[in-house]
């Protein structure tokens, strides 16, 4: 099975891949993510996700390999990889990348798909479609750390450390236990109002309607509730609603 999912703690997902030696995501890999996300999305008591890779690599990226055998099918090989990156996106609550090795081309680019990205100290980032003929991460990568420190990346498909990565904001902090740590973020996460993190997910950086939100959020049991609480001194409970 390429990607196992576990339940850590009753409100996080933990997604691993399995795919030796560097966890390429061939075409079944991506439709088990995919379906895993889907599982994700209709499971309620999940609140938030940590992925991460098995062995020494989080993704390379493509399967290469079979990549070159796909022929001119292998172009709707790439829109559909571009379809999974943006399901993971999507998905209804917070992903995070816990980057414990390798994070290659279409790798760094799931990884740009995530929410939050936390990294050991030996990950290696490139963004490596220069490389191989193509283009990747040409439109998150740049919304994350800034058009010139994207493009010395782009276009030289050199690759760099995980201190480096830091400093220019593509992780947001080196982590010896990458994945017990993300999974500490997550378990915090998970003890936020779900709605207003879902909202939260939803909206950042992209064009939203205020008032409808802001709306929503207010009529929440979970806000009402909260407020209650906080006039107590007790901590609130969230039910989603």
């Amino acid at each position: 099975m390429p990607v196992h999912s576990s339940r850590p703690s009753p409100s996080v997902a933990l997604l691993e891949l399995d795919h030796p030696p560097v966890n390429a995501l061939s075409l079944a890999m991506r439709a088990e993510l995919e379906a895993a996300l889907t599982e994700i999305d209709a499971d309620l008591a999940i609140r938030a996700v940590v992925l991460t890779g098995r062995g020494q690599a989080f993704c390379a990226g493509d399967d290469l390999i079979e990549a070159a055998g796909r022929g001119e099918a292998g172009l709707e090989a790439i829109f559909g990889f571009n379809a999974l990156m943006n399901r993971v996106e999507a998905t209804r609550v917070p992903i995070i990348a816990a980057i414990n090795g390798f994070c290659l081309g279409g790798g760094l680019e799931l990884a740009l798909a995530c929410d939050i990205r936390l990294s050991s100290p030996d990950a290696i980032f490139t963004a490596s479609g220069v490389n191989v003929g193509l283009m990747a991460s040409v439109r998150r990568l740049p919304r994350l750390i800034g058009e010139g420190p994207a493009k010395a990346l782009l276009l030289t498909g050199a690759p760099v450390d995980a201190e480096t990565a830091l400093i220019r904001g593509l992780v947001t902090g080196l982590h010896k236990s990458v994945v017990k740590d993300a999974l500490a973020l997550a378990d915090r996460i998970a003890t936020r109002a779900p709605l207003s993190v879902e909202a939260v997910k939803r909206v950042v950086g992209r064009p939203f309607d205020e008032r409808a939100e802001l709306t929503a959020l207010f009529h929440s049991e979970d806000h009402q509730s909260a407020l209650k609480s906080f006039a107590v001194k007790q901590t609130p409970k969230f039910e989603r609603r």
